[in-house]
């Protein structure tokens, strides 16, 4: 196009010196010599008379789109930092980005609740020295549920129930008292709502929590608090027998620890186990073993295991003081491979 446009220029006699013919003062200056530049005659062309731009095709169409989608996805990032980190927004765990929660509702209490409640089960295993109550987290939408091993070590029957009142047989899969955890599996079950499993690498001191589980059988009971410290060495035992006398003896779901060189609810034996726990003045009470405790994303952040309670072992009136304890999801997500294997230790 530009050429052709060119030799047109050419050909129209414009090349001539404008200066040609001109009347001439002597006491004037010479005029200066004419140059022709035909790229200025294209730039100062009308408008009216310009030909119709063609839209660039190939690389430089490519590079143009290429540019559009950056500036697109910046601005969206932009958008979601201001989101997380906006005066005008509640604060929220740091565990993970994951939002489980709807908008609508994020950070709030009723919000995680809402959204992460289906997820949560009231099991109740029978042994040969009683019964127990405990919680579990669902995982897998056909029924893999994670829970404290305490509540069904040595357990001939286990019965699930969810959040919509349904009941279902279970049998126990794998067990890791070293970490006082297990994992179920429900017979028969399709279309359950699957828990997010977050990050407790990120939890901090101070963040909100929200606990659910079925304490005194009290199924999908919602509390919530701060999470008051982190890495507490908490002790359990890993006897069965002993585990289960005290569970009957405290109405189920309770459950001996050592703290700090002092046992809590009980005498834990003499086999025992330490983990690491994340300590959360969130209400725990006897049943909300294995239940799960949740950042304000609608993340589980840990696998509520013991509580302290100050009326002592074997006291009808035991119950929450505030000093409760989780055990951090990532070690669950370690022992889930060793836990479908069907490892019973």
């Amino acid at each position: 196009m530009l050429i052709s446009m060119t030799e047109s220029f050419r050909r129209s006699g414009e090349h001539d010196n404008p200066y040609q013919g001109a009347p001439v003062n002597p006491e004037w200056p010479p005029p200066p010599a004419y140059q022709p530049t035909a790229p200025t005659a294209l730039l100062t062309e009308p408008v009216a008379q310009r030909p119709r731009a063609r839209r660039p095709r190939g690389p430089v169409a490519l590079i143009a789109a290429v540019a559009i989608v950056a500036a697109a996805i910046g601005g969206g990032t932009a958008y979601g930092i201001q989101e997380l980190t906006g005066n005008d927004t509640v604060a929220t765990s740091s565990s993970t980005s994951t939002n489980v929660v709807p908008s609508s509702q994020k950070g709030t209490v009723s919000g995680v609740a809402k959204a992460v409640s289906p997820s949560i089960v009231e099991i109740n295993a029978t042994s040969n020295a009683g019964s127990s109550t405990g919680s579990g987290v669902v995982i897998t939408s056909d029924g893999e549920i994670v829970t404290n091993n305490h509540v069904v070590s040595g357990a001939t029957s286990v019965k699930v129930r969810t959040s919509d009142g349904k009941e279902y047989a279970a049998e126990v899969v794998g067990t890791d008292s070293s970490k006082d955890l297990a994992l179920i599996k429900l017979q028969n079950a399709s279309g359950l709502t699957v828990a997010t499993l977050g990050d407790s690498s990120g939890v901090q001191v101070g963040d909100e929590v929200v606990a659910i589980g079925s304490p005194e059988g009290l199924t999908g009971t919602v509390t919530s608090g701060i999470v008051s410290a982190l890495n507490r060495d908490v002790t359990v035992s890993t006897d069965e027998s002993q585990g289960q006398q005290q569970q009957q003896q405290q109405g189920g779901g309770g459950w001996p620890f050592e703290f700090g060189g002092q046992q809590f609810n009980g005498d834990t034996g003499s086999s025992t186990t330490t983990y690491k726990a994340i300590q959360t003045d969130a209400s725990l009470n006897p049943g909300n073993s294995g239940g799960a405790l949740i950042d304000m994303n609608g993340n589980i952040i840990g696998i509520n295991s013991a509580m302290y309670s100050a009326a002592g072992s074997g006291s009808s009136d035991a119950g929450s003081v505030g000093l409760g304890f989780a055990i951090p999801i990532n070690t669950v997500k370690s022992d889930l491979a060793k836990l479908r294997s069907g490892s019973q230790t």
